[in-house]
Order: structure tokens, then sequence, then C-alpha cells
């Protein structure tokens, strides 16, 4: 049953999620929080590894929650399911792209889905921040400031926003998360 439950979770979120794997975070802490896979805790861990993993932030969570609940067939059903979706949608783009992409009304749909991704990536980030930097998943929590974390944030900000100004143009965030884990080692300790 919980291999049904990864595959059909995944292909829902799949399915509905536009923007990438970053828009899909809210759903993904709904779907696993629902059914009792993850705190939301335990996510932002998995979240945090998939960031750092080579491959896309969604196929890496779907792997990391499907090999958590269902080992190696868990992890396979889950990622099946995230990708599943998009593969089929690009497929029918690429065979009507040119015919359909002009079309109006798909103008439409597309420049209204593009604000609704933008506000899912920012309410995926303040609840990250939320849950990171003040231990605070779910009202009722009462608020523990950690002080470290948001030193490390503002540490990254400004070496991504310095290099950026220097060089014209982004830091590689591999050098960004290798740095992180090098304060979280300094001021975590091992």
């Amino acid at each position: 049953m919980i291999y049904l439950q990864l595959f059909l979770a995944f292909l829902k979120i799949g399915a509905v999620a536009f923007g990438g794997g970053y828009a899909m975070i809210p759903l993904v802490e709904e779907t696993v929080t629902q059914y009792g896979w993850l705190t939301s805790e335990e996510l932002l861990n998995y979240i945090a590894i998939s960031e750092s993993t080579p491959g896309p932030i969604a196929v890496n969570i779907a792997t990391f929650v499907g090999s958590s609940q269902g080992g190696l067939l868990g992890a396979f059903l889950a990622t099946l399911g995230i990708i599943l979706p998009a593969y089929f949608i690009i497929l029918l783009i690429s065979i009507f792209a040119k015919n359909i992409l002009s079309k109006k009304p798909i103008q439409a749909v597309i420049g209204g889905i593009k604000p609704s991704v933008i506000g899912l990536i920012i309410a995926a980030s303040i609840t990250m921040f939320m849950s990171v930097v003040c231990n605070f998943s779910e009202f009722g929590d009462s608020f523990k400031f950690d002080f470290w974390a948001l030193v490390i944030i503002a540490i990254i900000a400004t070496i991504s926003f310095t290099y950026y100004k220097l060089k014209k143009k982004p830091i590689s965030s591999i050098y960004l998360i290798i740095t992180a884990g090098i304060l979280g080692i300094i001021f975590y300790g091992i």
C-alpha cells in the first residue's frame, strides 16, 4: 500500500506543480505531513540534502522521501511519479509546440502561472526561513531563535551579492553550499 501511496502522491505533485522544484516544496510538505511520512523539520533536512546533491531538487526530494518510506522500490516509485507528468507534458509540447505556444489562450495561461510560481517560491522560502531561523513549523509552536542560522544566511547572501557585483555574474551554488556546510561545522560543531 505504501508503494502505491508514494507513486500516486508524487504523481499528483508532479502533475499540478508548475515552476520547478522550489515551487513544488509547499505541495511536498503538505503531502508528506498529511500522510505522516515526515515532520516539517525532517522534510527541511531532506530539502537541504536535496539541494546539496546533483540533480533537480524535486526529483531528489521524491527519491529521499520514497527511500525513507519504502526503501529502494519506494524511492523508484516516488521518483517515477514526480517525473512522469513533466515527461508527458514536455512530449506533448514538443509535438505541438509550433502551433500551441503562439495561441492567445496558452499565452494567457502561462501569464497567469508565472506569478503563482513566484508566490509558491516565496511561500516555500518563508516557511524554510521560519523553520530554520525560528524553529517554527506550525502555529502554536514557540519561537526558538537560531542566531547562527541567521549569521550563515547573512554570510552566504553577502558572498553571493559581492561576487555578483564584482564579477557581473552569479556565483556557483556549489561554492555557496560548500561554504554553508563549512560554516555549519564552525558554528554548530561536528
